[in-house]
């Protein structure tokens, strides 16, 4: 059994789920996915559940399937026919050229945003991640792990907040738990705090930490440094003091799904409103203050590089994915007049 408010229930989800207006319904939160099935929380006890037909058919013009964090309504005996309105979603677009979305973690307060201080460090992917984060509606976390590893931990840091604009960043280290302690005040009684990163970052054995316990199955990495997939699905956790965890898989590729890149990249956006020109690309236009900024060193060029290849990227996918569901659309109003000419045929 587990008390609602002990898992993020308040009175704004309350209010919500009344509007629903069905006695049947049973609130409760999605912890895991596993093949079509899910593990739900309940006020009543734990649930394996599945997601009524119509969501699967609602999917393929824009309708939304449970992920883990969501508050669901439940019909007895265990089948999800609604989904309460997400505060917060973290989302990319499926892997390969499907133009469909992935939620990786709904109803999230803060996301721990870990980048291992090893070979595999990355701040051009470390953009990516804050991001995607500041656009799903979570507050970011920058979590630089393996500061073991790490020759001079103060310099990774500050290389970090360059990137890292108005983003806490903390270094930690699982093997020895320095840093630990400053995670902890995020780790609040019904508040709830997603752990993503790339393969054998540490986020299971992070989670592990937090929960004062062996809650994951981790795995050494690989010898040439790789991280190894232990985590294999989405699951929420409820660690020792109340607050919840949310573990994902390693993440080979993060592609977005929509949103802008202006949270993330302060900087630019700042120097971009004393441009000459108010529709300034950033190109070769004269009067250009972001230019002008990485010709006198103040602005890294590969910054600039990175906020131009993200809005491409943003500007495809909504091409494709608004041209996909145009498709979708029309199909199904050719399927419901069809069925509407047969009913009125005598």
């Amino acid at each position: 059994m587990f008390p609602l408010d002990s898992l993020g229930w308040d009175a704004d989800f309350a209010a919500a789920f009344e509007q629903l207006q069905d006695d049947n319904l049973l609130p409760a939160r999605v912890a895991a996915q596993h093949r079509g099935e899910y593990v739900l929380f309940s006020e009543e006890r734990e649930l394996r559940a599945k997601a009524a037909g119509r969501m699967f058919h609602d999917r393929e013009v824009g309708g939304q399937l449970p992920a883990v964090g969501d508050w669901v309504g439940v019909t007895r005996p265990a089948t999800i026919t609604s989904i309460l309105e997400r505060r917060s979603a973290f989302i990319r677009k499926t892997a390969g050229n499907d133009s469909t979305e992935q939620v990786l973690a709904a109803n999230v307060d803060t996301a721990f945003l870990l980048a291992g201080l090893d070979d595999d460090f990355s701040l051009r992917r470390l953009e990516r991640y804050i991001t995607s984060a500041w656009e799903s509606g979570a507050a970011p976390v920058v979590v630089l792990t393996k500061a073991d590893l790490c020759a001079d931990v103060a310099e990774a840091v500050l290389t970090v907040e360059t990137v890292a604009i108005g983003v806490p960043v903390f270094a930690i280290s699982n093997v020895s738990g320095e840093g630990l302690e400053a995670l902890e005040r995020h780790l609040q009684p019904g508040r709830t705090v997603v752990l993503l990163g790339s393969s054998g970052v540490g986020k299971s054995t992070l989670l592990n930490r937090l929960a004062g316990e062996e809650v994951m199955q981790t795995r050494a990495v690989a010898s040439d440094g790789t991280g190894r997939h232990t985590t294999t699905h989405r699951e929420l956790f409820q660690v020792a003091n109340g607050g919840l965890v949310i573990d994902t898989p390693g993440l080979r590729e993060l592609q977005f799904w929509e949103g802008d890149v202006s949270a993330a990249f302060e900087d630019i956006e700042a120097l971009a409103t004393t441009c000459r020109f108010r529709d300034c690309a950033h190109a070769s236009e004269p009067g250009c203050a972001v230019l002008e900024a990485v010709d006198n060193g103040s602005l890294e060029l590969d910054r600039l590089r990175s906020w131009r290849k993200l809005q491409r990227e943003l500007e495809a996918i909504a091409a494709r994915t608004d041209h996909r569901l145009r498709i979708a659309r029309k199909k199904r109003w050719k399927e419901i007049a069809s069925v509407g000419r047969q009913k009125s045929r005598p």
